[in-house]
């Protein structure tokens, strides 16, 4: 029978994606488990940092469905995954095939080790993506070749490293992507824009963010309080980008607890700091053209109000798309930057 590889690793992207902007410090890395007559067992992603990686949620869905044995679904914590399929397998995975966009981490950190669970479950083979080039974590490959799994790497590999790239941006320096909402006549203006399922996604974002940046007339105006009260999460420190100093400090976001707030006139700030998102509209666009590595766009399927962002100069590729509650998410890059 032939077996489409693409098309499984490509399940794995498409789940990935849906966790991008979430899993800091962790990468977001998606899985897909297929059976000996290729069928889909399980497609499954990373999370949350400190929750199972893709490749144990995979397995644990795959093996339900092989064994219909539901005590492996009241498990959430990975050692308890893994000593579970460590026990009960009884040879079922031989003849799998686990599909991840990112080579199986070979330490035991936060979660076991996915390379020596899928050694020891016995599985023959195993097509990667891309390659984990963080040292901690790296060499799993190496671990699979050496309990006789054949390792097919680099399959997709451009689009499992633009999946990959923020985590390895943190690696080197700090991520910072931009984040707006607008409607189908690219107003941003006229109330809210987004569902609210759209602003939950943003507000989880927040939570693993270190740092959110917005312009200081949008803070006069808005008087926003900026933080990831939708999903109960910590709130982001802020940089207001301004030349003005002064602002009337009853304004939420400087009431939220725990929080550092700065007042910069420039991007020095962003230098102390990893994982960041900026929000913005038309100026910040325009000023943070050379620091942005990705941009994130929430579409709503509507038209109203009259202001628009300025990006007519933007050209963008798109990464990757899904639905969410009748908005459009967009990841994209910008391919007009030289």
């Amino acid at each position: 029978m032939q077996i489409n590889n693409e098309f499984y690793i490509s399940l794995a992207i498409q789940e990935a994606w849906k966790y991008q902007g979430l899993t800091y410090p962790n990468p977001a890395v998606g899985s897909t488990v297929v059976g000996e007559h290729g069928e889909i067992l399980a497609v499954e992603a990373h999370k949350k940092a400190g929750a199972p990686h893709a490749e144990v949620n995979a397995l644990q869905q795959a093996y339900y469905k092989l064994t219909q044995d539901s005590n492996i679904l009241a498990l959430e914590d990975s050692s308890d995954i893994h000593t579970y399929l460590l026990a009960n397998h009884n040879g079922i995975f031989k003849n799998t095939i686990l599909y991840s966009t990112l080579e199986p981490c070979a330490h035991s950190g936060k979660t076991p080790s996915c390379a020596w669970l899928i050694a020891k479950l016995g599985i023959k083979e195993v097509y990667v993506g891309s390659l984990d080039v963080n040292p901690i974590a790296s060499r799993g490959n190496d671990i699979l070749h050496k309990n006789d799994c054949v390792v097919h790497s680099e399959l997709l590999k451009e689009k499992c490293d633009a999946l990959l790239a923020p985590f390895n941006s943190w690696q080197k320096k700090q991520f910072v992507f931009f984040k707006w909402a607008e409607r189908l006549n690219a107003t941003v203006d006229a109330g809210r824009v987004s569902s609210n399922e759209s602003r939950k996604n943003v507000h989880a974002m927040r939570d693993v963010c270190d740092l959110l940046v917005i312009g200081g007339n949008t803070v006069r105006e808005d008087r926003p309080t900026l933080d990831s009260r939708l999903v109960d999460g910590k709130a982001p420190d802020i940089l207001i980008l301004s030349r003005k100093g002064e602002f009337d400090r009853t304004i939420p976001l400087f009431q939220v607890a725990g929080r550092k707030v700065f007042i910069e006139s420039d991007f020095e700030k962003l230098q102390e700091y990893k994982n960041i998102m900026i929000e913005g509209t038309d100026s910040m666009f325009t000023l943070t053209r050379d620091i942005v590595d990705y941009y994130l766009c929430y579409l709503a399927p509507a038209f109203s109000g009259s202001k628009t962002i300025g990006k007519s100069d933007a050209k963008f590729e798109i990464l990757h798309t899904r639905e969410v509650d009748k908005d459009i998410i967009m990841w994209m890059k910008r391919i007009d930057k030289i």
